[in-house]
Protein backbone atom coordinates (compact mmCIF):
# COMPACT_ATOMS: atom_id res chain seq x y z
CA UNK A 1 0.00 0.00 0.00
CA UNK A 2 1.30 3.47 -0.90
CA UNK A 3 0.94 5.67 2.20
CA UNK A 4 0.70 9.06 0.43
CA UNK A 5 -1.68 7.72 -2.21
CA UNK A 6 -3.87 6.16 0.50
CA UNK A 7 -4.02 9.34 2.59
CA UNK A 8 -4.64 11.52 -0.47
CA UNK A 9 -7.85 9.79 -1.60
CA UNK A 10 -9.02 9.64 2.02
CA UNK A 11 -8.69 13.44 2.31
CA UNK A 12 -6.14 13.12 5.11
CA UNK A 13 -3.29 15.33 3.87
CA UNK A 14 -3.19 19.06 4.64
CA UNK A 15 0.50 19.92 4.17
CA UNK A 16 3.51 17.85 3.21
CA UNK A 17 7.16 18.77 3.02
CA UNK A 18 8.79 18.24 -0.40
CA UNK A 19 10.68 14.94 -0.58
CA UNK A 20 8.36 13.09 1.85
CA UNK A 21 6.86 10.81 -0.81
CA UNK A 22 10.31 10.03 -2.25
CA UNK A 23 11.65 9.13 1.21
CA UNK A 24 8.75 6.70 1.83
CA UNK A 25 9.19 5.07 -1.56
CA UNK A 26 12.95 4.66 -0.98
CA UNK A 27 12.91 2.57 2.25
CA UNK A 28 11.02 1.55 5.35
CA UNK A 29 10.76 4.82 7.25
CA UNK A 30 10.11 5.60 10.91
CA UNK A 31 7.60 8.34 11.72
CA UNK A 32 6.24 9.65 14.99
CA UNK A 33 3.09 11.39 16.12
CA UNK A 34 2.79 13.23 19.42
CA UNK A 35 -0.16 12.56 21.73
CA UNK A 36 -1.14 14.86 24.54
CA UNK A 37 -1.35 12.83 27.79
CA UNK A 38 -3.56 15.24 29.75
CA UNK A 39 -6.27 12.55 30.19
CA UNK A 40 -6.20 8.79 30.70
CA UNK A 41 -8.20 8.26 27.53
CA UNK A 42 -8.04 9.39 23.93
CA UNK A 43 -11.12 11.05 22.46
CA UNK A 44 -12.27 10.93 18.86
CA UNK A 45 -10.36 14.13 18.08
CA UNK A 46 -7.18 12.02 18.44
CA UNK A 47 -8.41 9.40 15.99
CA UNK A 48 -7.31 11.15 12.80
CA UNK A 49 -3.67 11.03 13.95
CA UNK A 50 -4.08 7.47 15.20
CA UNK A 51 -5.51 6.39 11.83
CA UNK A 52 -2.52 8.05 10.11
CA UNK A 53 -0.23 5.86 12.22
CA UNK A 54 -2.36 2.81 11.42
CA UNK A 55 -2.17 3.42 7.65
CA UNK A 56 1.55 4.13 8.04
CA UNK A 57 2.13 0.72 9.62
CA UNK A 58 -0.15 -0.99 7.07
CA UNK A 59 2.08 0.56 4.36
CA UNK A 60 5.09 -1.28 5.80
CA UNK A 61 6.59 1.65 7.72
CA UNK A 62 7.37 1.92 11.44
CA UNK A 63 5.14 4.15 13.64
CA UNK A 64 6.14 5.69 16.96
CA UNK A 65 3.51 7.11 19.29
CA UNK A 66 5.13 9.77 21.45
CA UNK A 67 3.33 10.54 24.68
CA UNK A 68 4.26 14.10 25.55
CA UNK A 69 5.06 13.70 29.24
CA UNK A 70 7.53 16.62 29.27
CA UNK A 71 5.52 18.79 26.91
CA UNK A 72 2.36 17.83 28.83
CA UNK A 73 3.98 19.43 31.87
CA UNK A 74 4.15 22.68 29.90
CA UNK A 75 1.03 22.72 27.75
CA UNK A 76 1.07 23.27 23.99
CA UNK A 77 0.12 26.90 23.22
CA UNK A 78 -0.65 26.22 19.54
CA UNK A 79 -3.89 27.99 18.67
CA UNK A 80 -4.97 28.03 22.34
CA UNK A 81 -6.03 31.21 24.08
CA UNK A 82 -5.36 29.96 27.62
CA UNK A 83 -2.43 28.26 29.31
CA UNK A 84 -3.00 24.56 30.06
CA UNK A 85 -3.20 22.85 33.42
CA UNK A 86 0.12 21.18 34.24
CA UNK A 87 0.38 17.52 35.33
CA UNK A 88 2.54 15.63 37.80
CA UNK A 89 4.65 12.60 36.84
CA UNK A 90 2.44 9.97 38.50
CA UNK A 91 -0.63 11.18 36.57
CA UNK A 92 1.35 11.28 33.33
CA UNK A 93 2.58 7.66 33.77
CA UNK A 94 -0.96 6.46 34.51
CA UNK A 95 -2.29 8.28 31.43
CA UNK A 96 0.50 6.85 29.27
CA UNK A 97 -0.40 3.25 30.16
CA UNK A 98 -4.11 3.84 29.54
CA UNK A 99 -3.38 5.46 26.16
CA UNK A 100 -1.10 2.60 25.08
CA UNK A 101 -3.85 0.11 25.83
CA UNK A 102 -6.22 2.03 23.57
CA UNK A 103 -3.61 2.42 20.80
CA UNK A 104 -3.01 -1.35 20.85
CA UNK A 105 -6.40 -1.76 19.14
CA UNK A 106 -5.04 0.17 16.15
CA UNK A 107 -1.32 -0.58 16.11
CA UNK A 108 0.81 -3.71 16.40
CA UNK A 109 3.18 -3.11 19.33
CA UNK A 110 3.89 -6.74 20.17
CA UNK A 111 5.09 -8.58 17.07
CA UNK A 112 8.73 -9.04 16.11
CA UNK A 113 8.12 -7.39 12.71
CA UNK A 114 10.71 -4.74 11.82
CA UNK A 115 7.92 -2.17 11.63
CA UNK A 116 6.33 -3.01 15.01
CA UNK A 117 4.99 0.14 16.67
CA UNK A 118 6.73 1.71 19.65
CA UNK A 119 5.57 4.07 22.36
CA UNK A 120 7.97 6.60 23.86
CA UNK A 121 7.60 9.38 26.41
CA UNK A 122 9.62 12.57 25.97
CA UNK A 123 9.78 12.97 29.75
CA UNK A 124 12.33 10.12 29.74
CA UNK A 125 14.92 12.15 27.84
CA UNK A 126 13.95 15.61 29.10
CA UNK A 127 13.78 14.98 32.86
CA UNK A 128 17.58 15.00 33.40
CA UNK A 129 18.39 17.57 30.73
CA UNK A 130 19.56 20.69 32.58
CA UNK A 131 18.26 24.06 31.47
CA UNK A 132 21.77 25.43 30.90
CA UNK A 133 22.80 22.45 28.78
CA UNK A 134 19.58 22.64 26.78
CA UNK A 135 19.89 26.34 25.90
CA UNK A 136 23.59 25.86 25.09
CA UNK A 137 23.16 22.77 22.89
CA UNK A 138 19.75 23.39 21.37
CA UNK A 139 18.60 26.98 21.98
CA UNK A 140 21.48 28.55 20.07
CA UNK A 141 20.43 26.89 16.82
CA UNK A 142 16.94 28.43 16.56
CA UNK A 143 16.54 32.22 16.55
CA UNK A 144 13.82 34.07 18.40
CA UNK A 145 12.87 35.66 15.06
CA UNK A 146 12.27 32.19 13.62
CA UNK A 147 10.11 31.20 16.61
CA UNK A 148 8.16 34.48 16.60
CA UNK A 149 7.32 34.06 12.91
CA UNK A 150 5.19 30.95 13.58
CA UNK A 151 1.50 31.66 12.95
CA UNK A 152 0.42 30.00 16.21
CA UNK A 153 2.72 32.30 18.21
CA UNK A 154 1.70 35.43 16.30
CA UNK A 155 -1.97 34.61 16.84
CA UNK A 156 -1.46 34.16 20.57
CA UNK A 157 0.56 37.36 20.97
CA UNK A 158 -1.74 39.49 18.84
CA UNK A 159 -5.05 37.97 19.92
CA UNK A 160 -7.86 39.44 21.97
CA UNK A 161 -6.49 37.78 25.07
CA UNK A 162 -3.92 40.32 26.21
CA UNK A 163 -2.32 38.06 28.81
CA UNK A 164 0.45 37.35 26.32
CA UNK A 165 2.43 34.15 26.35
CA UNK A 166 4.65 32.79 29.09
CA UNK A 167 8.26 31.84 28.40
CA UNK A 168 7.30 28.27 29.36
CA UNK A 169 4.80 28.10 26.52
CA UNK A 170 7.08 29.96 24.10
CA UNK A 171 9.75 27.29 24.68
CA UNK A 172 7.28 24.53 23.73
CA UNK A 173 8.17 24.48 20.04
CA UNK A 174 11.87 24.21 20.91
CA UNK A 175 11.21 21.18 23.14
CA UNK A 176 9.00 19.55 20.49
CA UNK A 177 11.72 20.31 17.94
CA UNK A 178 14.23 18.57 20.21
CA UNK A 179 11.93 15.52 20.43
CA UNK A 180 12.23 15.15 16.66
CA UNK A 181 16.02 15.56 16.83
CA UNK A 182 16.27 12.98 19.65
CA UNK A 183 14.18 10.44 17.71
CA UNK A 184 16.11 11.19 14.52
CA UNK A 185 19.40 10.44 16.31
CA UNK A 186 18.22 7.50 18.44
CA UNK A 187 15.47 5.84 16.38
CA UNK A 188 16.37 6.95 12.85
CA UNK A 189 13.02 8.77 12.74
CA UNK A 190 12.76 10.79 9.53
CA UNK A 191 9.12 11.95 9.53
CA UNK A 192 6.76 13.64 11.97
CA UNK A 193 2.99 13.39 11.54
CA UNK A 194 0.43 15.65 13.18
CA UNK A 195 -2.61 17.88 12.83
CA UNK A 196 -2.39 21.03 10.71
CA UNK A 197 -2.14 23.14 13.89
CA UNK A 198 1.22 21.43 14.57
CA UNK A 199 2.93 22.47 11.33
CA UNK A 200 4.92 25.25 13.01
CA UNK A 201 6.20 22.98 15.81
CA UNK A 202 7.02 20.15 13.38
CA UNK A 203 8.99 22.34 11.00
CA UNK A 204 11.00 23.71 13.94
CA UNK A 205 12.06 20.07 14.43
CA UNK A 206 13.07 19.59 10.80
CA UNK A 207 15.04 22.86 10.95
CA UNK A 208 16.79 21.80 14.17
CA UNK A 209 17.79 18.47 12.58
CA UNK A 210 19.17 20.32 9.54
CA UNK A 211 21.13 22.83 11.63
CA UNK A 212 22.53 20.49 14.30
CA UNK A 213 22.96 17.16 12.51
CA UNK A 214 23.04 18.30 8.90
CA UNK A 215 20.26 15.76 8.31
CA UNK A 216 17.09 15.77 6.28
CA UNK A 217 13.73 15.15 7.95
CA UNK A 218 10.16 15.53 6.78
CA UNK A 219 6.73 16.73 7.91
CA UNK A 220 3.18 15.74 7.01
CA UNK A 221 -0.01 17.08 8.57
CA UNK A 222 -3.67 16.14 8.29
CA UNK A 223 -6.51 18.67 8.20
CA UNK A 224 -8.36 19.46 11.40
CA UNK A 225 -11.70 17.69 11.18
CA UNK A 226 -14.81 19.87 11.10
CA UNK A 227 -18.51 19.20 10.73
CA UNK A 228 -20.34 20.21 7.56
CA UNK A 229 -22.43 22.73 9.55
CA UNK A 230 -19.30 24.38 10.97
CA UNK A 231 -19.79 22.88 14.46
CA UNK A 232 -16.93 21.37 16.42
CA UNK A 233 -16.21 17.73 15.62
CA UNK A 234 -16.35 15.26 18.49
CA UNK A 235 -18.28 17.47 20.90
CA UNK A 236 -21.79 16.69 22.11
CA UNK A 237 -24.00 18.39 24.67
CA UNK A 238 -22.49 16.13 27.31
CA UNK A 239 -18.90 16.90 26.21
CA UNK A 240 -16.21 15.03 24.28
CA UNK A 241 -16.73 11.56 22.79
CA UNK A 242 -14.11 9.39 24.50
CA UNK A 243 -12.68 5.98 23.61
CA UNK A 244 -12.85 4.83 27.24
CA UNK A 245 -16.20 3.02 27.75
CA UNK A 246 -16.40 4.42 31.30
CA UNK A 247 -16.42 7.97 29.93
CA UNK A 248 -18.51 7.35 26.80
CA UNK A 249 -20.47 4.09 26.72
CA UNK A 250 -20.20 1.97 23.55
CA UNK A 251 -23.90 2.71 22.96
CA UNK A 252 -23.32 6.51 23.09
CA UNK A 253 -20.20 6.08 20.95
CA UNK A 254 -22.17 4.10 18.35
CA UNK A 255 -25.01 6.63 18.41
CA UNK A 256 -22.60 9.52 17.79
CA UNK A 257 -21.46 8.04 14.47
CA UNK A 258 -24.93 6.79 13.54
CA UNK A 259 -26.33 10.32 13.83
CA UNK A 260 -23.78 12.28 11.78
CA UNK A 261 -25.09 14.09 8.69
CA UNK A 262 -24.89 12.52 5.22
CA UNK A 263 -22.12 14.94 4.17
CA UNK A 264 -20.10 14.19 7.30
CA UNK A 265 -20.66 10.43 6.98
CA UNK A 266 -19.19 10.48 3.47
CA UNK A 267 -16.11 12.31 4.74
CA UNK A 268 -15.69 10.42 8.03
CA UNK A 269 -15.99 6.93 6.53
CA UNK A 270 -12.82 7.62 4.49
CA UNK A 271 -10.91 8.93 7.51
CA UNK A 272 -12.02 6.65 10.33
CA UNK A 273 -12.27 3.22 8.67
CA UNK A 274 -10.06 0.89 6.64
CA UNK A 275 -12.74 0.31 4.00
CA UNK A 276 -11.40 0.39 0.46
CA UNK A 277 -12.13 3.11 -2.08
CA UNK A 278 -14.45 0.75 -4.00
CA UNK A 279 -16.39 -0.26 -0.86
CA UNK A 280 -16.89 3.39 0.06
CA UNK A 281 -17.93 4.37 -3.48
CA UNK A 282 -20.54 1.58 -3.41
CA UNK A 283 -21.89 2.83 -0.07
CA UNK A 284 -22.04 6.43 -1.35
CA UNK A 285 -24.01 5.26 -4.40
CA UNK A 286 -26.34 3.24 -2.15
CA UNK A 287 -26.88 6.30 0.06
CA UNK A 288 -27.69 8.50 -2.95
CA UNK A 289 -30.25 5.95 -4.12
CA UNK A 290 -31.96 5.56 -0.76
CA UNK A 291 -30.77 8.13 1.82
CA UNK A 292 -33.50 7.08 4.26
CA UNK A 293 -31.75 3.75 4.86
CA UNK A 294 -28.53 5.61 5.83
CA UNK A 295 -26.09 2.86 4.77
CA UNK A 296 -23.09 5.20 5.16
CA UNK A 297 -23.85 6.06 8.79
CA UNK A 298 -24.67 2.45 9.68
CA UNK A 299 -21.45 1.10 8.19
CA UNK A 300 -19.35 3.93 9.67
CA UNK A 301 -20.82 3.30 13.14
CA UNK A 302 -20.26 -0.45 12.78
CA UNK A 303 -16.63 -0.20 11.64
CA UNK A 304 -15.48 2.33 14.19
CA UNK A 305 -17.42 0.92 17.18
CA UNK A 306 -15.99 -2.54 16.44
CA UNK A 307 -12.46 -1.16 16.06
CA UNK A 308 -12.51 0.97 19.24
CA UNK A 309 -14.59 -1.39 21.41
CA UNK A 310 -15.47 -4.86 20.06
CA UNK A 311 -17.88 -6.71 17.78
CA UNK A 312 -19.86 -7.71 20.91
CA UNK A 313 -20.15 -4.08 22.03
CA UNK A 314 -21.30 -3.10 18.54
CA UNK A 315 -24.00 -5.82 18.56
CA UNK A 316 -25.13 -4.74 22.04
CA UNK A 317 -25.32 -1.09 20.91
CA UNK A 318 -27.45 -2.05 17.89
CA UNK A 319 -29.74 -4.10 20.14
CA UNK A 320 -30.00 -1.28 22.66
CA UNK A 321 -30.95 1.19 19.95
CA UNK A 322 -33.90 -1.10 19.07
CA UNK A 323 -35.32 -1.04 22.60
CA UNK A 324 -37.99 1.57 22.02
CA UNK A 325 -39.57 -0.28 19.08
CA UNK A 326 -38.37 -3.91 19.08
CA UNK A 327 -40.68 -6.83 19.84
CA UNK A 328 -37.76 -8.34 21.78
CA UNK A 329 -37.32 -5.18 23.83
CA UNK A 330 -38.15 -6.79 27.18
CA UNK A 331 -35.45 -9.39 26.66
CA UNK A 332 -32.89 -6.75 25.61
CA UNK A 333 -33.71 -4.56 28.62
CA UNK A 334 -32.84 -7.44 30.94
CA UNK A 335 -29.42 -7.84 29.29
CA UNK A 336 -28.04 -4.32 28.96
CA UNK A 337 -25.88 -2.68 31.59
CA UNK A 338 -26.82 0.38 33.60
CA UNK A 339 -24.73 2.87 31.58
CA UNK A 340 -26.37 1.76 28.33
CA UNK A 341 -29.85 1.78 29.85
CA UNK A 342 -29.38 5.35 31.09
CA UNK A 343 -27.91 6.42 27.74
CA UNK A 344 -30.88 4.94 25.84
CA UNK A 345 -33.27 6.64 28.27
CA UNK A 346 -31.54 10.01 28.13
CA UNK A 347 -34.21 12.73 28.32
CA UNK A 348 -36.87 10.35 29.71
CA UNK A 349 -38.46 11.76 32.92
CA UNK A 350 -37.15 10.03 36.05
CA UNK A 351 -38.45 9.84 39.58
CA UNK A 352 -37.46 8.00 42.74
CA UNK A 353 -39.63 5.43 44.47
CA UNK A 354 -39.04 3.53 47.70
CA UNK A 355 -37.45 0.06 47.64
CA UNK A 356 -39.49 -0.72 50.75
CA UNK A 357 -42.71 -0.17 48.78
CA UNK A 358 -41.55 -2.58 46.06
CA UNK A 359 -40.52 -5.18 48.64
CA UNK A 360 -43.95 -4.79 50.30
CA UNK A 361 -45.64 -5.58 46.96
CA UNK A 362 -47.29 -2.20 46.37
CA UNK A 363 -50.01 -2.32 43.70
CA UNK A 364 -49.07 -0.79 40.34
CA UNK A 365 -52.13 1.49 40.57
CA UNK A 366 -50.76 3.00 43.80
CA UNK A 367 -47.13 3.04 42.62
CA UNK A 368 -47.84 4.92 39.40
CA UNK A 369 -50.23 7.48 40.89
CA UNK A 370 -49.42 8.09 44.58
CA UNK A 371 -45.69 7.32 44.56
CA UNK A 372 -44.66 8.30 41.02
CA UNK A 373 -46.52 10.91 38.92
CA UNK A 374 -47.00 8.71 35.85
CA UNK A 375 -50.82 9.06 35.98
CA UNK A 376 -52.93 11.78 37.56
CA UNK A 377 -55.51 9.29 38.82
CA UNK A 378 -56.19 5.59 39.17
CA UNK A 379 -59.16 6.00 36.81
CA UNK A 380 -56.87 7.34 34.09
CA UNK A 381 -54.52 4.44 34.65
CA UNK A 382 -57.32 1.84 34.48
CA UNK A 383 -58.48 3.23 31.12
CA UNK A 384 -54.92 3.05 29.77
CA UNK A 385 -54.61 -0.58 30.91
CA UNK A 386 -58.00 -1.50 29.36
CA UNK A 387 -56.84 0.01 26.05
CA UNK A 388 -53.61 -2.03 26.17
CA UNK A 389 -51.51 1.12 26.49
CA UNK A 390 -49.46 0.45 29.65
CA UNK A 391 -46.24 -1.55 29.70
CA UNK A 392 -43.69 -2.26 32.41
CA UNK A 393 -40.24 -2.97 30.98
CA UNK A 394 -41.89 -3.25 27.52
CA UNK A 395 -44.30 -5.98 28.69
CA UNK A 396 -48.03 -5.22 28.56
CA UNK A 397 -49.84 -4.75 31.89
CA UNK A 398 -53.31 -6.33 31.95
CA UNK A 399 -54.16 -5.77 35.63
CA UNK A 400 -53.73 -2.30 37.22
CA UNK A 401 -53.75 -3.90 40.68
CA UNK A 402 -50.88 -6.26 39.95
CA UNK A 403 -48.29 -6.01 42.75
CA UNK A 404 -44.86 -4.54 41.93
CA UNK A 405 -42.08 -7.03 42.68
CA UNK A 406 -38.29 -7.16 42.80
CA UNK A 407 -38.45 -9.22 39.56
CA UNK A 408 -39.43 -6.04 37.75
CA UNK A 409 -36.15 -4.28 38.57
CA UNK A 410 -33.65 -3.70 35.78
CA UNK A 411 -30.06 -3.67 37.03
CA UNK A 412 -31.63 -4.10 40.48
CA UNK A 413 -32.76 -0.46 40.59
CA UNK A 414 -34.88 0.68 37.61
CA UNK A 415 -38.40 0.13 36.29
CA UNK A 416 -39.27 1.39 32.81
CA UNK A 417 -42.89 2.48 32.48
CA UNK A 418 -44.45 3.15 29.07
CA UNK A 419 -47.84 4.77 28.65
CA UNK A 420 -49.14 4.94 25.12
CA UNK A 421 -46.75 4.74 22.20
CA UNK A 422 -44.19 7.37 23.10
CA UNK A 423 -44.46 8.37 26.77
CA UNK A 424 -41.81 6.81 29.01
CA UNK A 425 -40.94 7.19 32.68
CA UNK A 426 -37.93 5.66 34.39
CA UNK A 427 -38.45 4.82 38.06
CA UNK A 428 -35.32 4.74 40.22
CA UNK A 429 -35.84 2.39 43.16
CA UNK A 430 -33.91 3.53 46.25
Amino acid sequence: MDFIEELTWRGMIHQMMPGTDEQLKKEMTTAYLGIDPTADSLHIGHLVGVMMLKHFQRSGHKPIALVGGATGMIGDPSWKSQERKLLDEETLRHNQEAIKKQLSKFLDFDSDAPNAAEMVNNYDWMKDYSFLTFIRDIGKHITVNYMMAKDSVKKRLGGENQQGMSFTEFSYQLIQGYDFLHLYENKNCRLQLGGSDQWGNITTGTELIRRTAGGEAFALTCPLITKADGGKFGKTESGSVWLDPKRTSPYQFYQFWLNVSDADAEKYIKIFTELTKTEIEDLVAEQAENPGLRPLQKRLAKEITTMVHSAEDYEAAVEASQILFSNKAGEILRKIDEATLLAVMEGVPRCEVSRADIEAGIKLADLLTDKAPVFQSKGEMRKMVQGGGLSINKEKVTDPYLPATADMLLNDKYILVQRGKKNYHLLLVK
